[in-house]
């Protein structure tokens, strides 16, 4: 061989097939459940546990972003163009709920689990209702026309979203008007 002699040796790794829990404590009895949440909350000990279980609320939104508005994918190679694949995504997902949010009463009140106001549906229910519908264009009179299959409560879901759509939008307009005029509009709570 030319140069410095190479040895090659194989590498052997053991390990314990069940994993490592160190204690925290002894425990004293086993029918309890324990846990240490570590907060600078001034409230019960009760409620801190509650507000930590609500935090799942949270999370499942995390994870309905993730997998529905595919942000589990990365489309380019490029940080501005994941960035802009990002913040289309997540802009798509905070339209749907406000939209949801617009057209739906609250079903909900404060609780110490901090679940959301409202019962919102996925995304994917959204995309089934509104936009993976069976319809075909048809021109009668010369008029391009949607025709769809008279399916009533299609309709009344359709008529329902146009409806809440035209309210959003003439409360913009309103809004937008009075602020030229130097007044605040704001939503009454319903």
């Amino acid at each position: 061989m030319d140069g410095p002699e190479c040895f090659l040796s194989p590498l052997v790794a053991r390990r314990s097939k069940k994993p490592v829990q160190l204690d925290l404590f002894e425990l004293v009895a086993w029918n309890y459940c324990y846990k240490v949440i570590v907060t600078n909350k001034r409230i019960s000990a009760k409620n801190v546990i509650a507000f930590h279980h609500g935090r799942g609320s949270q999370e499942g939104l995390i994870g309905e972003v993730k997998s529905l508005c595919q942000m589990d994918y990365i489309p380019t190679r490029s940080w501005a163009g994941n960035r802009m694949y990002m913040h289309a995504g997540i802009m798509a997902h905070n339209l749907t709920r406000e939209f949801q949010m617009q057209t739906k009463p609250r079903c909900r009140t404060t609780t110490a689990t901090r679940p959301a106001l409202w019962v919102f549906e996925k995304l994917s229910s959204i995309r089934n209702i509104l936009i993976r519908r069976a319809g075909r264009l048809t021109k009668p009179g010369g008029r391009l026309v949607l025709t769809m299959s008279g399916n009533e409560a299609v309709q009344r879901d359709f008529k329902v979203i146009l409806q809440s759509l035209l309210n959003a939008a003439y409360f913009i307009v309103l809004t937008e008007f009075y602020a030229s005029l130097g007044f605040t509009v704001r939503p009454t709570e319903t």
